[in-house]
């Protein structure tokens, strides 16, 4: 089993929660999400490196178009 872990700091507690929301759906059954006042630690395991690497590549596409759609812009 691969696993992986992604932490990501905002500027404040409640953007952080804001990005969170818009992502659990769709997390479900894939990814974890922890919220530590600002910081979304995301975790998640896959059997091989290759499904890791697409759980991966599909969350971070979502990150990018919650931070934008809050008006983040690019990271």
């Amino acid at each position: 089993m691969q696993s992986l872990e992604l932490r990501f700091e905002y500027p404040d507690a409640k953007t952080a929660d804001t990005v969170m929301k818009a992502l659990d759906p769709d997390n479900g059954g894939y990814v974890s999400t922890v919220q530590q006042d600002n910081i979304l630690i995301f975790r998640m395991e896959a059997e091989n490196a290759g499904s890791l690497r697409n759980t991966a590549d599909d969350l971070l596409a979502c990150i990018k178009i919650a931070e934008e759609t809050i008006g983040l812009g690019a990271r």
